[in-house]
C-alpha cells in the first residue's frame, strides 16, 4: 500500500482514544488550509503541501495532525530522518493520539536505520485492540522485516563501513531517467538505458578517471520502440538486451543480440525461440566467457512471479534450453535483475520473496566447487533498505558498484550512482589476460579455445573462443591458483599457470601465444605437472594437465611422444638424474593407466644437465625443474 495513502487512511475520522488533542476542534480556517495541503500531497506537489502545512503550524503550534502529515510527506519522499523528527514532535504533543500512527512511524524509523526502535513501535502497534485485518497484515510483515534487520546486523557487524553513494554527474545523468548501468571489464565503457519517451541506449567513455558526455549508442539499435536492460560482454564486442513489442518478437519482451562492427553496433538479432517465448523475458546478464546467459522470465513452469534462468552456449553455437536456477534462489514472488560478475562465480540479483528489509532487496550467491549455487545472502543495510532496490553492476575490482537510484541529489528521478561494496558482499577481484594466438611458424592468427581452470577444484572458471584473428580476453579472478591452456586441433596445446593465491597481482596481463604445429621434434613444457620436493609421485593437481595430454593423444591417434624430466642443480647429480627419470616415468604410468598404448609412449630423464635458466636464482631453478613433451612421430 502506498505509504501516503496509508497515512491518509489513518487520519480520516480519527477521534477515539484522544488524550487532549481533538482534530474536530481545529480552527476552521486552518482546517481548510490543511485540507488544501493534503490535496496537494495527494497530487505529489510536496513542496506546496509542506508550505501550506508550515503555515498551519505557524497559526497553531499544537496542530498535531499537521506535524504528522509533514512527517508522512517526508517519509513518502524517502527523507526518513526529518520524517522521524516530525513524528517525534507529534508524539511528544499527544502520545495517545499518536498510537494510531505507530505503523508509518515504524516505517520511517526503519528507513532511517533505527530497526530496534521500529520493532518496538510495531510491537506496540500490534497490541492495539480491534486492529483491522489489512493493517494487522501490513504490521506483521513489517515486524518480520525489522526482526530480520536486527538479526542480520548481529550476524554481520559492519563497524567501519560507510555507505556513501556518489552521483556520476551531469555527463551521465539528466532530468530524464537513467538506469541499468553495465560496464566492460576495464571499467572504461559504460552503457546504460535512458528513457527519452521510449527507452534507448546511451554510452560514455572514461578517460583519466572522467566520464565523457553520454551519447546515443552508435549504430542502429535505438528505435522508436523500447530497448533497454542490456548486458555488454567483458571485451565490449557483444550486447544482449531486452526489446519489447518488436515486429520480430515472440512475446511482450524478448532478448536480442548485437555485435560491434567498425560502424557501430550491428543490427539486432532475436536470440531465438529456445529462450524467447510468448511470455516475458528480460534483464540479461552474460557470463565473462560468453558461454552462460542469465535472465529473468515470467514462465508459468517456474516457481511464481519472475524467476531467474540460465542458458548455456552449445557446441553448435546455439543457446541451449534455459534452466531454472532452482528453489534456493527462486521463490513464489519475483526474482529479477541478475548480474554475473567477471569472476564467473558470484551472481547478484533482486528478490522480494527471500527474507529481507522489505520490497526488493539485493542478494548474492556464489558458485560451489561442484558447480552448483550456494545459499543466497542478503547484502544487508544500508545497501538494502525498506524501499525497492534495483539492478546492480560490480566492476572487475570487486568493490566498485554501480546502480540506479532517485537519491536526494538526483538530476531528476533515477540517476546512476557508484558506491563501494561492503567487504562481506564482494566477489573476487578480477583481472584479465588478453593477447593473440598465432601459428609459431607462419605468425598467422589462429582461432583457438582458451581455458582457465581452478588448479585445486578442477572447475572450469572460464572457457572462451578467440575471434577469427586469434584475439582473446579471459577473466582472471584473484585469490586462487589456475591452469591456463590454449588448444587448437593440429597443434600442441599451450600450457601456463597463474598462482594467485599467495601472489599479489594488480595489473592485467598481455600474453601472445605461439602454438606449435604437431610435427616431429616439436616440443612443449608441461607447466602444470607438480611434484613435492625430491619426490616423484604426481600431485593431484597435475591431472588437469595430464588429461590435456590424453586429449591430444586421442585427437591424434598416430602420434608418438617422449616425456622428459629435468631438475635444477641442487643436490647430487646422480640423485637428480634418478629423480628426473622417476618423474618422467610417473607421467607415463598415468597415461598408460588412462588407456594410451605403451608403443606410443617413451620417457627419459636428464637430471640437471640441460638447464634453460641460471641455477643461481630461485626463479631460474624453478624453470629448470620441468617436464617436457616431445613429438617423436606423427
Amino acid at each position: 500500500m502506498n505509504r501516503l495513502l496509508l497515512f491518509f487512511s489513518l487520519l480520516i475520522g480519527f477521534t477515539a482514544n484522544a488524550q487532549w488533542y481533538d482534530p474536530g476542534k481545529v480552527n476552521v480556517k486552518i482546517g481548510y488550509k490543511y485540507a488544501d495541503a493534503l490535496n496537494e500531497a495527494r497530487m505529489k506537489n510536496y513542496d506546496k503541501a509542506l508550505q501550506l502545512i508550515d503555515e498551519c503550524i505557524a497559526s497553531d503550534k499544537k496542530f498535531v495532525d499537521a506535524y504528522l502529515s509533514k512527517a508522512g510527506i517526508f517519509s513518502e519522499q524517502k527523507k526518513y530522518k526529518p520524517a522521524v523528527e516530525w513524528y517525534n514532535t507529534a508524539r511528544n504533543l499527544d502520545s495517545v493520539y499518536f498510537n494510531t500512527f505507530l505503523l508509518p512511524y515504524s516505517i520511517a524509523l526503519a528507513g532511517n536505520g533505527e530497526f530496534e526502535n521500529a520493532l518496538h513501535a510495531i510491537i506496540q502497534y500490534l497490541q492495539k485492540p480491534n486492529l483491522n485485518e489489512r493493517l494487522a497484515k501490513s504490521a506483521n510483515y513489517r515486524k518480520k522485516c525489522y526482526e530480520f534487520a536486527i538479526n542480520y546486523s548481529i550476524r554481520h557487524p559492519q563497524k567501519d563501513y560507510v555507505f556513501t553513494p556518489q552521483n556520476l554527474g551531469d555527463s551521465i545523468n539528466t532530468k530524464l531517467l537513467e538506469y541499468f548501468p553495465t560496464t566492460t571489464i576495464d571499467g572504461n565503457t559504460l552503457i546504460f538505458t535512458r528513457r527519452i519517451g521510449q527507452e534507448d541506449f546511451f554510452v560514455s567513455e572514461r578517460k583519466n578517471g572522467v566520464w565523457s558526455k553520454a551519447v546515443p549508442l552508435p549504430g542502429n539499435l535505438n528505435t522508436a520502440e523500447n530497448e533497454g536492460a542490456q548486458t555488454i560482454s567483458q571485451d565490449g564486442k557483444m550486447l544482449i538486451f531486452t526489446g519489447c513489442n518488436m515486429p520480430d518478437g515472440e512475446g511482450s519482451c524478448d532478448l536480442y543480440v548485437s555485435y560491434l562492427t567498425k560502424n557501430g553496433w550491428g543490427e539486432r538479432i532475436n536470440i531465438g525461440r529456445v529462450i524467447n517465448t510468448e511470455f516475458w523475458e528480460s534483464q540479461p546478464s552474460l557470463s565473462p566467457d560468453k558461454r552462460a546467459l542469465y535472465f529473468a522470465a515470467r514462465d508459468p513452469s517456474g516457481y511464481g512471479g519472475s524467476d531467474l534462468f540460465v542458458s548455456y552456449l552449445q557446441p553448435n553455437g546455439k543457446w541451449g534450453t534455459p534452466q531454472n536456477l532452482g528453489p534456493e534462489i527462486n521463490t513464489s514472488a519475483d526474482e529479477s535483475c541478475p548480474f554475473i560478475h567477471a569472476d564467473n562465480q558470484t551472481l547478484y540479483f533482486t528478490s522480494n520473496g527471500l527474507p529481507g528489509y522489505g520490497g526488493n532487496d539485493l542478494f548474492f550467491v556464489k558458485k560451489q566447487a561442484d558447480g552448483t549455487w550456494g545459499k543466497p545472502e542478503n547484502l544487508g543495510y544500508p545497501v538494502n533498505t525498506i524501499d525497492d532496490e534495483g539492478s546492480l553492476t560490480i566492476a572487475s575490482d570487486g568493490k566498485t558498484a554501480y546502480y540506479s537510484s532517485d537519491g536526494a541529489d538526483s538530476r531528476g528521478g533515477l540517476d546512476i550512482y557508484t558506491f563501494e561494496l561492503p567487504q562481506a558482499d564482494r566477489p573476487n577481484k578480477t583481472l584479465w589476460v588478453k593477447g593473440n594466438v598465432f601459428d609459431s611458424k607462419t605468425k598467422a592468427g589462429l582461432p583457438s579455445s582458451v581455458e582457465l581452470i581452478d588448479l585445486f577444484t578442477s572447475q572450469t572458471i572460464s572457457k572462451v573462443q578467440t575471434d577469427e584473428e586469434g584475439n582473446y580476453l579471459i577473466t582472471l579472478p584473484v585469490g586462487n591458483n589456475y591452469v591456463f591452456n590454449v588448444n587448437r586441433k593440429g597443434y600442441l596445446f599451450y600450457s601456463e599457470n597463474f598462482l594467485l593465491k599467495e601472489q599479489t597481482v594488480d595489473t592485467p596481463l598481455t600474453i601472445n601465444i605461439p602454438l606449435i604445429p604437431i610435427e616431429v621434434n616439436a616440443s612443449i613444457v608441461l607447466k602444470n605437472i607438480f611434484f613435492d620436493s625430491k619426490q616423484s609421485v604426481l600431485k593431484p593437481e597435475s591431472m588437469i594437465e595430464l588429461d590435456k595430454v590424453i586429449q591430444l593423444m586421442k585427437e591424434n591417434p598416430t602420434v608418438q611422444i617422449e616425456i622428459s624430466g629435468y631438475t635444477d642443480n641442487v643436490g647430487k647429480p646422480a640423485d637428480n638424474l634418478k629423480l628426473s627419470v622417476d618423474r618422467a616415468k610417473s607421467v607415463i604410468n598415468y597415461l598408460l593407466y588412462k588407456g594410451i598404448p605403451a608403443n606410443r609412449l617413451s620417457s627419459k630423464g636428464f637430471g640437471e644437465t640441460k638447464p634453460v635458466a641460471d641455477n643461481k636464482t630461485e626463479d631460474g631453478r624453478a624453470k629448470n625443474r620441468r617436464t617436457e613433451l616431445k613429438v617423436l612421430s606423427k
